[in-house]
């Protein structure tokens, strides 16, 4: 047993601690207790209480004599009989369990939803029946008054499947594309299901009809999140007959009463990880909000922190046993957790030794839990202008970074982005016209919205390979290169500047290799003078010239490249720079007036920005020049086209002996 004192409210965790092997004699076991003083402090409240690798979900019957547990590997469900505190049974399934409903006040109706879109019913002796979904199923829910149960999913449709006729009614068609949880209450009987366009969506199973939509993401996202997708509900739970609970993949909890589109209270959790489950305590006013990483216990009316529980592994599912302190959690570990909280309740009939346990105990450990913090780095002071406070009582040095009130925090990002909302407002209703009036003309794009250039080469060169098509813009490797704008490639970058002329002499040798494939072959049948020797030099004279235009290109990159850095170092000493009056730099510069001398007229009037048109005093004379650098060749041109001049002269054609006919005999 581990004593932990957070918030000054004391938790008691009863799976801690080491167990002890099964294949350990008796007297072994005797002697380890005798030596190590934590095994003889252990608590076993249930015995085999744990999975072989990790438990997915666990639940408790509605007498409260049963809880059962689901985990891997192989897939399997545990049903533990809390009047023995011991295993009862144990089966092992085909799949993994999604989740799964006691539909009985015991452990003899259960209905599983599996991973490879099967139903499974099980019965006291074991497997009953075992159906399919037309969709991967998500939730399950369970409608009382007309025996339905409703599966939910990767779907828009909700499947009802109806458990006293046996078969598939016909199913409720939501606006949803997707959904990702379900609810029944309790007391009138009202399905709702959480979509993922962050919607909640009510309907009466009486009428067969939607009831109304609440639209839960207006209300959770603020500032920080208005660059990631939009929030998406992951759990929903019934609170008496009037009020609901919301969970959503930003880390909030939402309360609202089902008269009202508009949240009683809303609760982050701050770290922006997916809520997983959402409970409610039966006796006391305290909400239990669970995500991978603790589970946090507040009051529903204020929102303000009582205590929460950590755990070094993943939380997968919560079990509260109702009326009592004593909830259990499903996690991804072997040994599932059994926490233990007096101040919330007394502990169930079945282990009420535990108040006399925990009486004698006391708390040794206290954890202070910054709640209403939020962690920032530095950076994100500056950014925020909070950068003045260091030193104060208002941030709370911790690792890399500090903690800061989340009320201060709130206001200084809504004063460093005060129109984040309304942007978000706009866009949210741009979206939904985009969405109601579709255009009557559809272009067939395929090309991403991010280096669509690339992409369109891609495309054109796999389409030139018939043989090995290497499709790199399916490949989840360079899936980020075509969605995220941070990948777009920059033309004004030097890098990009400088490779540019390389990348556009393969293109056009690439567009030569086409336009010679494409060349029609009964056109090479037909003789033709030709001259092997003049195809050899002009080939020759072409790619010289084509090396030369890009090697041109490079350096003249090169040139505008350095002169903007010297001109940008000059800007900056010129600024740095102070000169005493005494110590006044010289202007004049005899290397530039002999350079400029030596010029040409046409090169200084451009220099000196001059038009090329020169007019008379009379005006009914111009002239007009423009001055052209004579193409200079190099040695190896000249020698290669004196031997081809050379060649020619002495070398015989022969073409004309291929348009004779010989004589018929």
């Amino acid at each position: 047993m581990q004593v932990l004192e957070i918030d000054n409210v004391k938790i008691f965790n009863l799976s801690a601690g080491k167990s002890l092997p099964d294949w350990l004699t008796e007297r072994k076991k005797r002697a380890l207790l005798k030596k190590n003083v934590d095994l003889r402090r252990r608590i076993e409240l249930i015995q085999e209480f744990d999975m072989p690798g990790v438990s997915t979900s666990i639940r408790a019957s509605k007498d409260g004599q049963y809880i059962m547990a689901t985990g891997i590997y192989k897939p399997r469900i545990k049903c533990f009989d809390v009047n023995n505190l011991s295993l009862k049974f144990e089966r092992c399934l085909d799949s993994e369990v999604v989740t799964f409903e006691i539909l009985s006040d015991d452990y003899t109706k259960i209905v599983f939803l599996q991973c490879d879109r099967y139903v499974e019913f099980h019965v006291g002796h074991g497997r009953h029946y075992r159906l399919r979904v037309p969709k991967f199923g998500r939730d399950i829910a369970y409608h009382r008054p007309s025996c339905d149960l409703f599966v939910v999913g990767a779907s828009s449709e909700i499947y009802r499947l109806n458990l006293e006729v046996g078969q598939f009614m016909a199913p409720y068609v939501t606006k949803a594309h997707e959904i990702n949880c379900s609810a029944v209450s309790e007391d009138h009987g009202l399905l709702v299901v959480g979509t993922e366009s962050g919607h909640v969506e009510a309907w009466d199973p009486r009428t067969k009809s939607r009831q109304g939509i609440l639209d839960c993401a207006l209300h959770c996202t603020d500032s920080e999140y208005r660059n990631e997708s939009l929030p998406v509900i992951t759990s929903i739970r019934f609170d008496g007959a009037l009020r609901m609970g919301v969970g959503t993949s930003t880390g909030h909890v939402l309360l609202y009463d089902i008269r009202s589109s508009k949240p009683l209270l809303v609760k982050d959790h701050m770290n922006g990880l997916p809520i997983k489950n959402v409970q409610f305590h039966e006796t006391k006013e305290y909400v239990y909000s669970m995500d991978s990483s603790v589970v946090k216990i507040w009051d529903k009316n204020t929102g303000k922190q009582y205590t929460s529980i950590e755990s070094p592994a993943d939380f997968n599912d919560l079990c509260i046993i109702p009326n009592t302190g004593l909830s259990m959690m499903a996690v991804e570990d072997q040994k599932m957790q059994v926490y233990y909280i007096p101040s919330l309740g007394p502990a169930p009939r079945w282990c009420a030794f535990l108040d006399n346990l925990t009486d004698e105990l006391e708390g040794q450990g206290k954890q202070t839990v910054y709640d209403d913090y939020k962690f920032v780095t530095k950076q994100e002071l500056e950014s925020l202008g909070l950068d003045h406070l260091l030193g104060t009582n208002l941030l709370r040095a911790y690792m890399h970074g500090y903690f800061v009130d989340v009320r201060l925090y709130k206001r200084a990002k809504s004063i460093a982005d005060p129109f984040a909302f309304e942007e978000y407002k706009k866009r949210k209703i741009r979206e939904k016209i985009e969405q109601d009036r579709p255009s009557r003309i559809k272009i067939e794009d395929n090309l991403p919205k991010v280096n669509r250039e690339l992409a369109s080469r891609l495309m054109e060169d796999e389409g030139r390979k018939k043989k090995h098509p290497s499709n790199l813009l399916k490949d989840n490797r360079f899936k980020a290169m075509f969605e995220n704008p941070d990948f777009e490639v920059d033309k004004s970058a030097e890098e990009y500047r400088l490779l540019n002329p390389v990348l556009s002499r393969l293109d056009k040798d690439k567009t030569k290799l086409t336009k010679t494939a494409e060349v029609d072959p009964m056109e090479e049948d037909e003789p033709e003078d030709k001259d092997s020797d003049k195809e050899l030099y002009q080939s020759s004279e072409e790619s010289s010239d084509d090396d030369r235009t890009w090697v041109k290109e490079v350096k003249k990159q090169h040139k505008m490249i350095r002169k903007k850095h010297q001109h940008e170092h000059d800007e900056t000493e010129h600024k740095e720079k102070v000169y005493e009056f005494s110590e006044t730099p010289k202007t004049t510069n005899i290397k530039a007036i002999t350079k400029v001398n030596k010029a040409s007229l046409g090169d200084r009037l451009a220099r000196e920005n001059f038009t090329s048109t020169v007019t008379g005093t009379g005006g009914n004379r111009e002239m007009k020049f423009t001055m052209r650098g004579k193409k200079s060749e190099s040695e190896a041109q000249k020698k290669i086209k004196k031997h081809y001049q050379e060649r020619k002269q002495i070398v015989r054609r022969t073409g004309y002996l291929m348009k004779k006919k010989l004589p018929k005999m």
